[in-house]
């Protein structure tokens, strides 16, 4: 368990020294600039917060800046910086989303834009449950491996949520940097809110294949896939990259993952939907 504290608002000082490590959008603008300080790590995403987290991840504290909403903080948090924070304590977490299937749990991952929120509102809003939209944190329970629930919510381009989401949905408050709707569970968007075994992973394709493709991928191909789509706080900590690369090697062994690529269309959703389901059942 992660604590997590939300301090004065306050403007964000210049700070001595570069990052060790940035995040920037596809057009280069910056996004998140990690740091270290003497109280662990401190994650700046300019002109909206810093966060300060514990050498060891269980502790967060937030700086906001003093004009951003308190919608913007917690998505920043539950979304972006648990997700590290947890890496940081040991947890393997990754870009990826996930569903409930009969008693196991189907996860999809992939790069920004793939499709995995799309998958998961598909499933969730016909008659199957969500455990994740993003941040899939993974643990090893009695040599297996378990899904663990994160946010009750799905995050949605407006296609997405025009072909997909009921019109009387519920819609988290708007957050500050990005203009996709926040749809909150209810009992036509449906939640898990319990841990579920590792069922499948479909690692997801560009969207060229001309119908619905899913083929096996070796343990080799997992493990490099796993390493691209995982969180890690301290990407200088030979300590910690030893550490999880040796829990990657070893949920890379799992019987569970397929490339998966089809049309991106909205009216072929369905056919991807039986086409998943039937992998999983056989």
């Amino acid at each position: 368990m992660v604590e997590f504290a939300i301090r004065s608002a306050r403007r964000q000082d210049a700070l001595a020294g570069a990052p060790f490590h940035t995040w920037a959008f596809p057009d280069g603008t910056l996004w998140l600039q990690f740091h270290r300080d003497a109280d662990g790590y401190l994650l700046r995403f300019p002109e909206f917060a810093d966060f300060h987290v514990s050498p060891d991840g269980i502790r967060v504290t937030c700086l906001p800046t003093p004009d951003v909403s308190n919608a913007t903080i917690q998505h920043l948090y539950f979304n972006q910086v648990l997700p590290l924070a947890l890496s940081r304590a040991g947890t393997l977490v990754f870009h990826a989303s996930a569903v409930e299937v009969g008693t196991g749990a189907v996860a999809f991952m992939g790069e920004s834009g793939r499709g995995k929120s799309t998958l998961a509102a598909l499933f969730c809003t016909s008659g199957y449950r969500f455990l994740t939209d993003d941040g899939l944190a993974v643990e090893e329970a009695e040599g297996r491996y378990r899904v663990l629930p994160s946010q009750p919510s799905i995050r949605l381009w407006e296609d997405s949520e025009a072909a997909l989401i009921h019109t009387g949905a519920r819609r988290a408050e708007p957050v500050d940097y990005t203009s996709k709707a926040r749809i909150l569970a209810d009992d036509a968007v449906a939640h898990c809110n319990q841990p579920r075994m590792l069922r499948r992973v479909y690692f997801l394709g560009t969207g060229e294949a001309d119908t619905v493709r899913i083929e096996p991928v070796t343990p080799s191909e997992a493990f490099v896939e796993l390493v691209k789509h995982s969180f890690l706080l301290d990407i200088e900590a030979r300590d910690l990259i030893t550490a999880q690369f040796h829990q990657l090697s070893r949920l890379a062994l799992e019987s569970v993952y397929f490339r998966l690529d089809y049309p991106r269309r909205f009216e072929l959703l369905d056919d991807v939907q039986r086409a998943i389901v039937r992998d999983c059942c056989d």
